[in-house]
């Protein structure tokens, strides 16, 4: 392959790109962003790159969730800490209830920008360039709220420190402590079936660090209990803004995105000669691909020969986003094509990208019972090719929104407008997302004792061999 910069893919074809009237600013700007402290650190991303491959060998599962797309007008200290709260009930959900450790990832921190499927949007014979999400431009519909501002860059890059600051003073500074497990549930959850599950569970971890404690281990001498690792991720649609912000390790030598932990390409710039895919094989993070409907296994192992020569457990995280009529069809090949070539990956199911409608008021919207039959599938079809589903990724959130319909505290499609207030997708609510989890655990732990007998019948077939 030809040397790699942290430029080289402004060789190649960039889609998904805003155009700036004024490239000169865009400059300025883009070198103000260099000169800014890095927003995560390589030492963690090494952690995290460690942690997905224990996910990929079946010895943990990755909760990844949070925010279709960030705004700046609903950044506030609550909205971080209800969602962290979700993130951290549901994960909890899934390690009680599964016996299994939970890799913890939010979208969160970065995920400002948004692929769009047209160029521009019209209203009333009035064509303006579309909504690509607040680090570009703004979700009004006029002239000068839709023309892409480079200043937004920095917006985006101060909100993502100031979100990362909270995240980890949660994460180490006691939120996260199994001893707060009855402080994660949110007010308005507690009137709903999952609330009722919830308390119960914390019931029987309270049992548990009593006997712990008993036993002499406490969260005051053991940081298990009272901290977590918890990491960002976002989609690297943005390339000068990535660009910018990729440093060299002075340890390892090696080139780091420092915007997030985690970083994916979606499935509209996933391309193997394409400017993302030149951007991701240069640097050493954890990389997500998006594989929808039209991923083909070709395109696939290309793209896993590009990112991931060497093969390395944790690099790759296939995000499998089919939708729940298409997954029994398109998935399985997917899975055999990798298993031929002995690919090391992480699987995880987004149930939400591929089940979005539009309801018959207008809004657009995902059904859960739809959400939850794909992840359904995409557990079956891993089952039947014996192979370990490894994750879930959900656009969700802590506030006590009406996006999704459905669910055991059922939201109507008349009910969509009380409370609808993304700037771009359907998220989950966390009521909902905290029945996902318990409705996961269940399958989870059935798929995982399939593995383990897998794993332990091939273990014992090389001991004859």
């Amino acid at each position: 392959m030809q040397e790699w910069k942290p430029d080289s893919w402004r060789q190649k074809t960039a889609l998904q790109q805003p155009e700036y009237r004024d490239p000169g600013k865009v400059m300025q700007v883009e070198s103000e962003l260099r000169r800014m402290p890095p927003l995560v650190f390589a030492g963690e991303v090494r952690a995290l790159y460690q942690q997905l491959a224990d996910v990929s060998e079946g010895r943990a599962f990755l909760l990844q969730g949070g925010d279709c797309a960030e705004s700046f007008a609903e950044f506030s200290a609550d909205n971080i800490r209800d969602t962290f709260k979700v993130l951290m009930q549901m994960a909890v959900v899934l390690t009680f209830g599964a016996s299994c450790p939970v890799v913890k990832v939010g979208r969160l921190a970065g995920q400002f920008a948004k692929p769009r499927s047209q160029g521009t949007e019209s209203r009333d014979g009035v064509v303006l360039p579309s909504y690509r999400g607040d680090i570009i431009n703004s979700n009004e519909f006029t002239e000068a709220a839709r023309e892409p501002n480079p200043e937004r860059l920095l917006a985006a890059y101060h909100q993502s420190a100031s979100t990362l600051n909270l995240i980890r003073a949660f994460a180490q500074g006691g939120l996260a402590s199994l001893e707060q497990v009855h402080e994660w549930n949110l007010g308005f959850v507690k009137a709903t079936p999952q609330s009722e599950k919830y308390m119960c569970l914390a019931e029987r971890i309270d049992e548990a660090l009593a006997f712990m404690k008993a036993c002499g281990i406490t969260g005051a001498n053991t940081a298990a209990i009272r901290e977590t690792s918890f990491y960002t991720s976002h989609e690297a649609l943005l390339l000068p803004y990535e660009e910018a912000l990729t440093r060299r390790d002075s340890l390892t030598g090696d080139w780091y995105d420092c915007s997030a932990h985690m970083l994916w390409i979606g499935d509209r710039t996933r391309q193997p000669d394409g400017a993302h895919v030149e951007f991701m094989r240069g640097i050493h993070n954890p990389i997500g691909i998006k594989a929808g409907p039209t991923t083909n296994s070709d395109e696939l192992l290309r793209l896993l020969d590009t990112l991931n020569p060497d093969n390395q457990a944790g690099r790759i995280n296939l995000i499998v986003r089919m939708g729940s009529d298409k997954i029994e069809e398109c998935l399985p090949p997917l899975i055999q094509a990798i298993q031929r070539e002995g690919s090391k990956v992480v699987w995880s199911s987004d149930p939400m990208h591929g089940n979005t409608i539009k309801a018959a008021n207008g809004y657009k919207t995902r059904e859960v019972t739809r959400v939850l039959q794909e992840v359904r599938r995409f557990f079956a079809a891993h089952r039947a090719e014996g192979t370990y589903a490894g994750g879930v990724h959900f656009e969700m959130t802590g506030q006590n929104v009406t996006e999704c319909v459905g669910g055991s505290h059922c939201v109507t499609v008349e009910g969509l407008a009380d409370r609808y207030h993304t700037h771009c997708d359907p998220r989950l609510n966390a009521s909902q997302s905290l029945e996902m989890a318990f409705l996961i655990a269940e399958t989870l732990k059935d798929c995982r004792k399939d593995h383990l007998a897998t794993l332990g019948d091939s273990v014992a077939e090389k001991v004859v061999a």
